[in-house]
C-alpha cells in the first residue's frame, strides 16, 4: 500500500531536483513510479500543482502554496515521531549530512564503519556540496561547513579548528622555485576556485586576493592538480595532512600565515527552531572527538 506521505516526498524531490527524471535518478526509482505519484496528488487534491513543459517543469500558484506547507507538516511528523524515539533513547533513522567533498573524503568517510557498528539503526544520506547549501530545500538535518558562520537562523556546534597552508608540490618548486617573499607569489601558477569566490583571499600577508591561474569548483580537484606539479594552492589542514606527512606536498610561506583567521572554523550547523533529536546529537557527539582537527 503506498502512503500518502511517500506520495508527497515525491512531490518535494521533483520540486528540489527540477524535473522528474533527476528526481527518479537521486531516489533511484522508476521515472513512472514519480509521474504516478504527481498524478495522485493532483486528483486527490482537484488541483494541478506541476506546469510541464518538455524542457522543464514549474509549481503552479496552488502548487508553491501546497509545497510550503508540506515541507512543515513533514517537518513537524519527523519531529514528533523523532519524540517518541527519545522517549526509548534509541537513536534511529534516516540522517541527511552535507560537507565540502574533501572533507566528506578525508574527515568523515574513515569514520563510517565504526559510526554504523555504534548505531546500526540510523541510516545516514551523505551529499556533497561545494558552496554553502540551504538546509530545508536540500532536506539536510545537519551540514559541516568551514569557515564563518553568516546565516542567524542556523544552530552551530564548533567540531574544531583547520589551519590553512599554502602548499605546492616538490617537482613544482624544483621548476620554479620557492617563494621567499608574498609578492614573489605573483611569479607563480596559483590555483584558486571559480570566481567569484570568497576563498581566492589567501590570509597570508596582509592578505591576497588571487586571480588564478587554474580554477575550480572543487577543494578535492584543486589537490590533486596540486599534487600533480601544476602550482601552488591554498589547503585546509584536514585535506592534506597525509600528503604532508608523506612529502607529498611542501608548505610555503608558512610563516606569513595569518593564523587564527575564520576560515579555520569547523562547525556542524543544523536549525534552531528543530529540536535537538537524538539522531543529530549522537552524529555529532560520535565525530567531534574523532575529526583529525585542532581544538
Amino acid at each position: 500500500m503506498i502512503s500518502r506521505s511517500d506520495d508527497l516526498e515525491l512531490l518535494l524531490s521533483v520540486v528540489d531536483c527540477g524535473g522528474f527524471s533527476p528526481a527518479a535518478n537521486q531516489l533511484d526509482v522508476p521515472v513512472a513510479k514519480v509521474s504516478r505519484a504527481i498524478q495522485r496528488l493532483e486528483k486527490q487534491l482537484g488541483v494541478t500543482l506541476l506546469q510541464r513543459t518538455t524542457r522543464r517543469i514549474s509549481l503552479t500558484e496552488e502548487g508553491e502554496l501546497f509545497v510550503t506547507n508540506i515541507r512543515q507538516g513533514l517537518q513537524q511528523l519527523e519531529s514528533a515521531e523523532e519524540q517518541l524515539r527519545l522517549r526509548m533513547d534509541q537513536p534511529k533513522g534516516r540522517l541527511r549530512v552535507d560537507a565540502a567533498t574533501p572533507f566528506m573524503l578525508h574527515q568523515l568517510v574513515p569514520l563510517l564503519g565504526e559510526f554504523r557498528e555504534q548505531y546500526p539503526e540510523i541510516h545516514l544520506e551523505l551529499s556533497t556540496s561545494e558552496g554553502i547549501i540551504d538546509l530545508l530545500e536540500k532536506r539536510t538535518d545537519v551540514a559541516i561547513r568551514i569557515g564563518q558562520l553568516e546565516d542567524s537562523s542556523l544552530h552551530a556546534t564548533l567540531l574544531g579548528r583547520s589551519r590553512l597552508h599554502l602548499l605546492a608540490s616538490p617537482e613544482y618548486l624544483e621548476r620554479k622555485a620557492t617563494p621567499q617573499t608574498v609578492e614573489q607569489l605573483s611569479d607563480h601558477r596559483l590555483l584558486g576556485f571559480i570566481p567569484p569566490s570568497r576563498l581566492n583571499k589567501w590570509p597570508v600577508g596582509e592578505g591576497l586576493e588571487i586571480k588564478p591561474d587554474l580554477a575550480a569548483s572543487s577543494g578535492e580537484v584543486l589537490r590533486q592538480a596540486c599534487l600533480a606539479g601544476e602550482g601552488i594552492g591554498c589547503f585546509s589542514d584536514f585535506m592534506v595532512q597525509q600528503d604532508l606527512a608523506d612529502g607529498r606536498l611542501l608548505k610555503v610561506l608558512e610563516n606569513e600565515m595569518q593564523s587564527p583567521n575564520p576560515r579555520e572554523q569547523v562547525q556542524a550547523v543544523y536549525y534552531r527552531n528543530t529540536a535537538l533529536s537524538s539522531r543529530i546529537n549522537a552524529f555529532i557527539e560520535f565525530i567531534r572527538p574523532r575529526l583529525h582537527l585542532d581544538q
